[in-house]
């Protein structure tokens, strides 16, 4: 596969801008897609599934836009993981209401090396979880950052 812009054909361009925006509402979006640019299915299917693997596209997911599907309120955690990262964080990311999970390093004035993004229909229900997962995990130290305003939400756009 191609990982170059300028490799790119035109149907593989076109490819690249229809799915970096909405993907078509559809059982089979990739069928409808290929359909539009009259080539099958497993084409525009082996494509980018190789430049997944070739690392051109690191990820292929969804955006939730959480206001519209009912979900008004926001939280960023930062916790403060000592020690198991990885039976923490594969805690949290069981759960259906968090949608991002990173590692970031820590410093000195913030010890925090743990960011989860907590989503309910109220701050309730965003406390509800967090002391679920404090429960969990035997975290206690934390700090939640609520959400003020969404000011961009947005995908990449290549082409």
């Amino acid at each position: 596969m191609h990982s170059h812009r300028s490799d790119f054909d035109t149907i593989q361009r076109r490819i690249l801008q229809m799915v970096q925006d909405d993907l078509p509402d559809s059982p089979a979006p990739f069928a409808v897609i290929a359909e539009s640019l009259g080539v099958d299915e497993q084409y525009v299917l082996q494509f980018l599934r190789g430049l997944k693997k070739d690392g051109s596209i690191r990820r292929f997911g969804a955006t939730l836009r959480h206001q519209e599907a009912g979900y008004g309120c926001n939280v960023m955690v930062a916790w403060r993981v000592d020690e198991d990262m990885e039976r923490i964080s594969r805690i949290m990311t069981e759960r259906s209401e968090i949608t991002h999970c990173y590692q970031r390093a820590s410093c000195p004035e913030w010890p925090f090396n743990l960011y989860t993004m907590v989503h309910g229909r109220s701050s309730e229900d965003c406390r509800r979880v967090i002391r679920e997962l404090r429960e969990a995990t035997g975290i206690e130290s934390f700090e939640m950052l609520f959400s003020a305003g969404e000011l961009k939400k947005t995908s990449m756009r290549y082409f």
